[in-house]
């Protein structure tokens, strides 16, 4: 094994132990990790009795409870669970049990449907707790063997890497001179992917038929769709997809997308005779090149709508160069163009900046926070509420040149709290003598980006 290879292990033991992951299952994950990452071809064939250990379960549960999930099809909140360390130790010994019995079976899965920013619904499936408590079980196993083949080029729901990760590659590759982007969209990727492709794709390193069988189940569990009109739920069995809300669902949806990233990067893949670079970001990814010919587009479009049974939104998917004028490439939030000199000078540069949809986000977000429906909240409240908000989305939205859009986002917030400290009472409201309405909020705590 190369010093590269080893050092990333370190790294990688190290975040599970700064993650709050046990001594022992630590090891067990480096273990697993360094078999998978020497062994390009082991196929791992006793995975399922690591899976009733109670140290996994326990690390598990940890995991889900953090997430604040809602209650599945059955019912059963975190809260329910949590309520003293008896009934979480008598909730886990069930669950062992069934394992180790070989009862276990997936519950229903329940459909909720959450607005997406452009008007539209996104379909999510919330297992059951006892289920997401299970799938974060085997996650937990199958995360490191599968990271040791994942390529670079993949940033989406894996440990240590970040969206930030992504945008940066993006970034270099455009000051490479690789200005001609295939931008793809996928078309409800989670919910397209075939069953019997993505379980040949588990088989390439897991053959524990037990873990199989529990991978199935889970891709098959019937889900069950709101109802209407007093009539009763609509129960129906997935023929495809993977639940998008499921705790495993990402990894396995970057699993498929892996043999994309793969055939990409081999010898006689784009990245070597178009010089073209791939940044994935789960179901997100550009193309990158100095030009997008049409074999790559070709290959792109063959490997991903033929060989992998998916779909591309026609209408979203584009090619563009980003050094035509005008032209942006919008990736995860953020928006990349080249400008002209801000200060009149003969030059252009790379501005990477929040997007207008992101912008457009934000101010619909503010102007919620800062409503009608929050006449009756303490002011100190309110403002420390705005204030937690607009921190979180400084910390991402802090990278390239972000000043203009984050003095639109500050004037944006003074302006709606403005307006909201003048609905809270009849009379309007009155600031102190000489003092600016900028000088008064920030007298009441409210911070600016």
């Amino acid at each position: 094994m190369d010093n590269k290879s080893t050092t990333e292990q370190r790294e990688e033991y190290r975040r599970d132990l700064a993650h709050g992951l046990p001594v022992k299952l630590a090891d067990l994950r480096e273990k697993l990790r360094e078999k998978a990452k020497r062994e390009k071809k082991f196929r791992f064939y006793s995975l399922y009795g690591h899976l009733c250990r109670p140290v996994v379960l326990q690390a598990a549960w940890k995991q889900v409870a953090a997430n604040k999930g809602a209650p599945g099809e059955d019912g059963v909140r975190i809260e329910d669970v949590n309520r003293s360390e008896e009934t979480l130790q008598v909730f886990l010994d069930a669950i062992r049990k069934e394992l180790e019995t070989r009862s276990y079976r997936p519950g229903r899965v329940l459909r909720k449907y959450i607005p997406k920013p452009n008007g539209q619904l996104r379909p999510l499936g919330i297992p059951t707790l006892k289920d997401r408590v299970v799938q974060s079980a085997l996650k937990l196993l199958l995360e490191p063997i599968f990271e040791a083949d994942f390529e670079d080029c993949s940033y989406g729901f894996r440990p240590g890497r970040s969206a930030h990760d992504a945008l940066e590659c993006i970034a270099e590759a455009l000051k490479a001179g690789k200005c001609a982007v295939y931008d793809a969209d996928l078309q409800g990727y989670f919910d397209s992917i075939p069953h019997d492709k993505l379980m040949a794709c588990v088989k390439m390193r897991v053959v524990d038929g037990a873990v199989l069988k529990l991978i199935r189940g889970w891709l098959k569990a019937p889900v069950v769709e709101p109802s209407e009109d007093g009539q009763p739920p609509k129960i129906r069995r997935n023929k495809k997809g993977t639940p998008q809300g499921g705790v495993i669902s990402p990894l396995l949806a970057n699993l498929y997308l892996h043999w994309f990233d793969k055939l990409f990067y081999r010898r006689d893949g784009p990245a070597h005779w178009a010089k073209a670079t791939l940044v994935r970001y789960a179901d997100d990814f550009v193309v990158m090149a100095r030009y997008i010919s049409p074999q790559v587009q070709k290959f792109i479009e063959s490997k991903i709508e033929e060989w992998l049974g998916l779909a591309l939104n026609r209408e979203k998917t584009r090619i563009l160069d980003t050094r035509h004028t005008g032209e942006i490439l919008d990736f995860l939030g953020y928006s990349f163009r080249y400008e002209h000199d801000l200060y009149g000078r003969n030059r252009r540069y790379w501005r990477q900046h929040p997007s207008r949809k992101s912008m457009s986000r934000e101010r619909e977000k503010l102007r919620q926070m800062t409503g009608p429906k929050q006449c009756f909240t303490p002011l100190n409240e309110l403002i420390e509420r705005v204030n937690t908000h607009l921190r979180g989305w400084k910390n991402y939205y802090s990278k390239g040149h972000p000043r203009r859009e984050m003095r639109q986002i500050n004037s944006y917030t003074r302006m709606r709290l403005t307006r909201h400290l003048n609905r809270r009472s009849q009379r309007g409201w009155h600031r102190p003598d000489g003092m600016s309405v900028y000088g008064q909020l920030a007298e009441m705590g409210l911070i600016y980006l």
